[in-house]
């Protein structure tokens, strides 16, 4: 069976990544017709959108998108494009594997969690109030009458407010998602993350809505932990936990940290999935830096790519593609710098090369 997917190219290193795992994808068998869209910067530059309506026609058709990384700006500029995307198309569970694989640089081994992010609410809804502008400081004065008992002030002219929503709907589906993710893929305990302690009425209802949901899952183990806890927990002993499932902001956190726990972003895939559609997207950034250099690591989005063909139904591909990147990477000749014992190793290939070796392994097997 033929799939329809949307290919976004990204910006920065984002199109010769995607060019690679292309073709590492088309190397399984799997039969895919493939959309090739712009978006990003470069777009921005010629369509005077990061976002041309052609893409965002193009995802709607396919449902189901392999996205390039593309550059946010920091401080200015328009908002995230990953962002606007999962709101969009009401992706509301980011998925993030942290699998660590034998040759793998790390301090930590045999680690395999999975994080699972709500990918709509929270601080990351962007329900900002700018500093000093009349139509906020009703809201200030509010905000100011309600924490008298706690001598919190906040100046009319000088503070910005963010809003954090949780919703019981949001916060139920992103909790299921996690509990049919972890049985599907025989997994064994979902820990819930939260702050409850303090923020007794957002994530308090995150923790109670959790609980409400674990109880029809009696065959998965269930257990919560308080966001700070978790962090340490993950430092000193990651071997105990399973899936993860958080609110957005910690989310974004936590994902980085077990990231770093596997080896880096540079192996870190991602998956952005709702009930009608689903994007898959490295990690990490897009290193305009590394543009053209043909140098950054196809490992992420390659991986990404895997959790596509398994989306789609693909299991044998997935399962086949997977063995054949741990196998480059177990053997550490057809690997980018970064995954090399010393960065400035001379036998380190370059992109297109990796993703060469990963071809020539799936041909093997």
């Amino acid at each position: 069976m033929a799939h329809d997917v949307t290919l976004v190219l990204g910006d920065g290193t984002g199109p010769s990544l995607a060019e690679v795992t292309r073709d590492v994808i088309n190397a399984t068998g799997a039969e895919i017709n493939w959309d090739v869209q712009e978006a990003g910067t470069d777009c921005l530059e010629t369509c005077g959108t990061p976002l041309p309506d052609a893409l965002m026609e193009s995802i709607r058709r396919t449902g189901v998108a392999l996205k390039a990384p593309i550059t946010t700006p920091v401080g200015k500029g328009f908002r995230s494009v990953n962002v606007h995307l999962r709101q969009t198309f009401n992706l509301y569970a980011c998925l993030r594997p942290c699998k660590w694989y034998p040759g793998v640089r790390s301090r930590y081994e045999n680690i395999d969690l999975v994080i699972v992010r709500e990918n709509t609410e929270d601080l990351y809804a962007g329900v900002e109030f700018e500093k000093g502008r009349e139509a906020t400081r009703t809201l200030h004065r509010t905000i100011n009458e309600l924490s008298e008992d706690k001598k919190i002030r906040t100046g009319e002219d000088t503070t910005g407010i963010s809003i954090k929503p949780i919703s019981v709907e949001a916060t139920e589906r992103v909790h299921h998602f996690a509990f049919r993710y972890a049985r599907r893929h025989g997994r064994s305990k979902v820990t819930t993350i939260h702050k409850a302690n303090i923020m007794k009425h957002s994530d308090g209802l995150w923790l109670e809505v959790a609980r409400h949901v674990a109880e029809a899952y009696t065959d998965i183990e269930f257990e919560d932990r308080i966001v700070d806890n978790m962090c340490m927990q993950l430092v000193q002993k990651p071997e105990l936990y399973d899936v993860l499932v958080l609110p957005n902001l910690y989310g974004d956190i936590l994902s980085d940290l077990c990231a770093g726990l596997v080896g880096g972003l540079g192996v870190a895939p991602g998956a952005n999935i709702g009930d009608d559609g689903a994007i898959f997207e490295a990690t990490h950034g897009s290193a305009p830096k590394y543009t053209g250099q043909n140098k950054v690591n196809p490992t992420a989005l390659i991986l990404s790519g895997m959790l596509m063909l398994d989306h789609l139904g693909e299991k044998d591909a997935a399962r086949r593609l997977e063995a054949a990147v741990a196998a480059v990477i177990a053997e550490g000749k057809s690997v980018t710098y970064d995954m090399k014992p010393h960065r400035d190793d001379p036998t380190a290939v370059g992109t297109r090369e990796m993703g060469q070796a990963v071809i020539e392994k799936l041909a093997q097997q």
